[in-house]
């Protein structure tokens, strides 16, 4: 009897490995580049657990297929460059289409609100960013930190493709084959307290 268990190991061991290959993988990140008519997204994979002080997003960028079936998918996703913006650094972290490479943009921080609520009117109805080329301000939304922010940059970065200072979706999708995603749920604008996908 021992030895009949032993004998079947193997084939145990097997089919946990079949099982195990069958199970997906989930991954998370920011949206850089959304193409509707292809279906398909482009986006920085996002560090998970975030290290302290290091890079959040992984290079390179990473193209998945969005979900075949619509019911599948959460609302579509928002493209943006922007990774991140640190105001008290006076800097804006972005991803720059012609290099492959993530960049820094000086700029000044000239007004700061914090505590901002997605549902609140200052934000809600208003596309992002907000560019003001007379006075060279441009407003972005934070929706991570709840923060509205206005920064003050040269003339010359006017002149960027206005993606540069729009700040993509945060998505997280399922997948078995790493370029098809099998669901896929828009962080940014799921509701998760009321259970939405």
């Amino acid at each position: 009897m021992k030895a009949e268990r032993i004998a079947a190991l193997p084939l145990l061991a097997s089919v946990v490995l079949v099982a195990a290959c069958n199970f997906g993988r989930v991954e998370q990140g920011r949206v850089i580049r959304y193409d509707a008519a292809q279906g398909t997204i482009t986006l920085l994979r996002e560090a998970q657990p975030a290290r302290a002080g290091a890079m959040r997003y992984f290079l390179p960028p990473v193209t998945v297929r969005i979900p075949r079936q619509p019911a599948d998918m959460g609302p579509a996703p928002l493209a943006g460059k922007v990774l991140a913006v640190n105001a008290a650094e006076n800097s804006v972290l972005v991803f720059d289409d012609d290099t492959r490479a993530v960049k820094t943009i000086p700029v000044a921080a000239v007004h700061e609100e914090k505590g901002v609520l997605p549902g609140d009117p200052r934000v809600a109805a208003v596309i992002f960013p907000v560019v003001n080329a007379s006075d060279r301000k441009i407003t972005v939304y934070l929706g991570r930190e709840r923060k509205l922010l206005t920064l003050q940059v040269a003339e010359e970065q006017l002149r960027l493709a206005a993606d540069t200072w729009a700040i993509g979706d945060d998505v997280r999708y399922y997948y078995k084959d790493p370029g098809q995603a099998l669901r896929l749920m828009n962080v940014t604008r799921t509701d998760l307290a009321k259970g939405e996908h």
